[in-house]
């Protein structure tokens, strides 16, 4: 899983980069200090990975992993080359969802790139550049097919498309709420990788007084939650300056802070947690002596193809899946004693895998 994290200069983005990274992006009190992309990459946390590796007592265990990809601050007119221009837009093209990073919180000493705080307002301005950007990308598309439109028919068909996703752009809507009349319209959209298309997550970055009741008493973080469920996004509540402090910490002593300020779970859980309903996703496990392993995939997914996550061969040569679930197979000490009880089952190609599905596949190619 891929995500890019946007928003307006000042707003927490890098703070909260280096915190779910640890990768030490500069961040400092003043627009553009992202010069470049910052990537890192990110170990999803998960307990289950752990219990299984004890239990198997395997050499290795490998979570899943999520790469985060750090955008400099995107001001008013980017898609025309203002700031730092559009060239970073490109690099969140290939990501799976935005985290658009979003400042609810008044700090005179934190200047704003507007000059005042007003979440709704920074909201519209990212998303304006972000369909600025893609009709860019759709007037280029439109010039290049607009040449054979009238001679070929599927060209004629395409064009027809663009120039309704044009207007839908240009009346200032993402191409996400355009729906497509059938599933080849839906494929030809697939491959242009508009920006607007992207399931957006919507990261409040509150101050640390807000964190304990979730900013329930937080108008701007209200704001932002009431837009969020207009579009179907994701909303969560983190406070970028304490999440860096918390990634300085040992697992312990973050239990131990978390509990001090009253709050359950880390931004980065929240964020995954958020990503992954968000996406569809789910994990699936692997493990034995060698490794312990967790897999992420769509919800939905069968299990010859859940099998192909591993290797092209098991889904190629597919023959049965051995499944039991990891509470289950904890719980009865042994993977003998989960097969006594019935717990261990064999599931053939219409199978579809489970979360916390621990899977030994067979296939023979």
């Amino acid at each position: 899983m891929k995500l890019g994290i946007v928003g307006l200069p000042n707003v927490g983005k890098s703070t909260l980069f280096n915190s779910l990274t640890k990768a030490g992006a500069e961040s400092a009190n003043y627009p553009f200090c992202t010069i470049d992309p910052n990537v890192g990459v990110v170990a999803v946390p998960d307990p289950r990975l752990k219990l299984l590796g004890d239990f198997y007592h395997s050499k290795k265990v490998t979570p899943a992993v999520i790469e985060f990809v750090d955008i400099a601050g995107l001001v008013k007119g980017a898609s025309k080359g203002e700031g730092l221009g559009n060239q970073f837009l490109a690099n969140i093209r290939e990501v799976d969802a935005i985290l658009h990073v979003v400042r609810c919180f008044a700090d005179d000493n934190v200047i704003h790139v507007d000059g005042s705080v007003d979440p709704l307002r920074d909201i519209e301005t990212i998303n304006l550049e972000l369909i600025f950007a893609d009709l860019e990308v759709i007037e280029r598309r439109m010039a290049k097919v607009g040449r054979t439109a009238k001679m070929d028919k599927g060209a004629g068909k395409e064009y027809a498309l663009l120039e309704k996703i044009k207007a839908h752009l240009e009346d200032g809507q993402p191409a996400k709420t355009l729906e497509p009349e059938d599933e080849d319209q839906q494929a030809t959209m697939k491959e242009y990788n508009l920006l607007t298309t992207k399931p957006v997550i919507y990261a409040a970055n509150v101050s640390e007084d807000d964190l304990e009741d979730d900013a329930v008493g937080n108008e701007m973080v209200q704001k932002v939650r009431g837009y969020a469920d207009a579009e179907g996004s994701e909303v969560f509540v983190i406070c970028a300056q304490i999440e860096e402090e918390i990634s300085e910490l040992e697992e312990e002593e973050k239990k131990e802070f978390l509990e001090d300020l009253g709050i359950a779970e880390s931004g980065l859980d929240k964020l995954i947690t958020a990503s992954y309903r968000l996406l569809g996703l789910l994990s699936f496990l692997t493990s034995g002596e060698d490794e312990t392993r967790a897999w992420t995939i769509k919800v939905g997914t069968k299990a010859p193809q859940a099998a192909g996550k591993i290797h092209t061969d098991f889904e190629r040569g597919f023959i049965k899946a051995e499944v039991v679930n990891y509470r289950d197979l904890l719980d009865c000490g042994s993977y003998a004693g989960a097969r006594e009880k019935g717990l261990v089952r064999m599931e053939g190609k219409e199978y579809v895998v489970q979360d916390g599905d621990v899977i030994l596949f067979r296939f023979n190619v």
